[in-house]
């Protein structure tokens, strides 16, 4: 499947939590059945990317919306688009929680993610959110 695919997922199901208000788990286990066919192929360390990337950003969900909030002039995050909240909170998971990837990778594939998934100006303002961090990433991590 790849890390693509497996942030992919991760997205999709945490779109699903947030907006459906699925516990995370069913979440998880019912994307993967909708598409099994599609991902008989994924890997057990993809698997287990994308179990992290869900879990490690609800576990950090209130310091990653904080980061999102403060970063965001003149947008309430309940207003502000699901996927692009979304995209966010798994990217800055990742540039924050999980240093073996860079965090250029990460936001260039938070990006791509926001041209696929997002609204027309989703990738600019993702790259901006997400770039501010990366800029300063020791006032950033607890």
């Amino acid at each position: 499947m790849g890390r693509r695919q497996a942030r992919e997922k991760a997205l999709q199901t945490m779109f699903q939590i947030d907006v459906g208000k699925s516990d995370p788990e069913m979440a998880l286990r019912s994307f993967a059945g909708d598409v099994a066919e599609l991902v008989a192929d994924i890997s057990v360390e993809d698997s287990a990317f994308t179990r992290n990337l869900v879990f490690g950003a609800l576990q950090n969900l209130g310091n990653l919306d904080q980061i999102i909030s403060n970063l965001s002039r003149d947008w309430d995050l309940g207003r502000m688009p699901n996927v692009d909240r979304n995209i966010m909170r798994l990217a800055l998971y990742e540039i924050l929680h999980l240093p073996e990837i860079p965090p250029g990778a990460s936001i260039n594939e938070a990006v791509e993610m926001a041209k696929k998934f997002g609204g027309e100006d989703s990738g600019r303002f993702i790259n901006g959110i997400l770039g501010k961090v990366a800029e300063n990433l020791d006032a950033y991590r607890i």
